[in-house]
């Protein structure tokens, strides 16, 4: 058992206002909160005892504990735009007993924090090394201030520009998170102090969301960030055209219309009946044929539907299921509603750019190429470790629509 003077905590400080990006705590990256994103990396680090969410919003509360943490209540006078980080993690540790050894400080606005990141920074301040780590990413570019006489260099001489493999790397602060005796946090009372070491993460991962385009921007790198693997669910919604298809119909010189599907798929719809997975196809399009396949492949089918995101919701509610455990399957901007309903939205490769942008997951196979029987393989196929990953405890948390 660890011990109360070596025990690590950490604390996400989240308040329900923000002026750049409202809402901003509950936004979805990948289809997963922002909260519930940094909630998750915190548990899977192994070095990390315990979590809590530092919060002025009932909304975040919830979130934050469906997600696995702990909630501290901040009070109104810490909560507004002038409250600093460094009182509301202070409040936090005068409200945790007992009191930790090291307080890893986390940023819910850094959407693709590295659990492994987290561990290796514990073990540098518990090992003494430093008393402070911050995550931080290389940089090697010009900065410039704009002054009354003209735009004047900062961090180098613009009358002789070095190569890039001949300048000394600088390094930008990423906000991700900081990890810092606690006593000596609460003795300085800010953050840096001490031994500060710098922890250098990945370009992909410092991202740090402040306004609507470093959300978008999250967003479409969001897929190529998670993690590939397992996808944990309990049900499997697909649209039809461009999922079961590749989007393009046969016109007969009679008017009949056709399309062309992939066996393949046939199978990997068979292979979660046979698991036990309720298959629903969930289309707006009226022509027959998505009622034959339907029937072809034993699974439910609602089609001819204006709103899919209302029949989803209804459908889900008539078999019992949570649809944070249901996986959509979408390629065009009709399915947006449906993919931000669900836990798992999925999106084919030749999706649409904001179906891609709205996708936890984005497949390898394009529509009607086997992309139904890649997400069948990728829910059916075990995984052996018998610690959470990062998806799985992500998965935990309801997606905020």
């Amino acid at each position: 058992m660890t011990s109360a003077a070596a025990r690590t905590i950490a604390v996400i400080p989240a308040r329900g206002g923000s002026k750049g990006v409202p809402g901003k705590n509950l936004r979805t990256v990948g289809g997963v909160s922002l909260i519930a994103r940094a909630v998750g990396s915190a548990l899977a680090a192994r070095l990390i005892d315990e979590v809590y969410v530092s919060t002025d919003s009932p909304e975040i509360a919830a979130a934050a504990r469906e997600a696995g943490a702990q909630v501290v209540d901040r009070p109104a006078e810490l909560s507004d735009d002038g409250a600093s980080s460094e009182a509301a993690l202070l409040h936090a540790l005068g409200a945790i007993e007992p009191a930790p050894g090291i307080l890893v400080f986390l940023q819910a606005t850094s959407p693709f924090i590295d659990p492994a990141d987290l561990d290796a920074a514990v073990s540098r301040v518990a090992s003494g090394e430093s008393d402070v780590v911050l995550a931080a990413r290389e940089s090697h570019g010009f900065l410039w201030r704009q002054t009354d006489e003209g735009a004047r260099g900062i961090n180098h001489d613009a009358s002789f520009r070095l190569r890039r493999q001949d300048s000394e790397p600088q390094f930008l602060e990423t906000g991700a998170f900081y990890v810092m005796r606690a006593e000596g946090f609460v003795e300085a009372g800010f953050r840096f102090f001490g031994r500060v070491g710098l922890a250098i993460v990945p370009d992909l991962t410092g991202i740090e969301i402040d306004t609507l385009d470093d959300l978008q921007l999250a967003s479409a790198i969001a897929p190529l960030v998670a993690p590939a693997g397992h996808i944990d669910v309990d049900a499997v919604v697909t649209d039809f055209d461009g999922v079961h298809t590749d989007d393009r119909v046969h016109v007969g010189s009679d008017g009949s219309e056709s399309v062309t599907v992939s066996r393949s798929d046939g199978m990997g719809v068979a292979l979660l009946r046979r698991a036990g997975l309720p298959v629903l196809i969930l289309s707006s399009e009226a022509n027959p044929v998505v009622s034959v396949r339907a029937h072809k492949l034993k699974v439910e089918v609602r089609q001819a539907v204006d709103d899919k995101a209302a029949v989803l919701v209804r459908w889900a509610a008539e078999n019992d299921l949570d649809l944070a455990r249901v996986a959509f399957v979408g390629n065009d901007v009709n399915d947006l509603g449906c993919l931000a309903l669900v836990g798992w939205p999925v999106a084919v490769t030749d999706a649409h750019p904001q179906v891609l942008a709205a996708a936890r997951v984005v497949l390898t196979s394009p529509g009607g190429h086997g992309a139904v029987r890649e997400l069948a393989d990728r829910i059916l196929t075990p995984h052996d470790s018998s610690a959470p990953t990062l998806e799985e405890l992500w998965s935990r948390s309801a997606p905020t629509p």
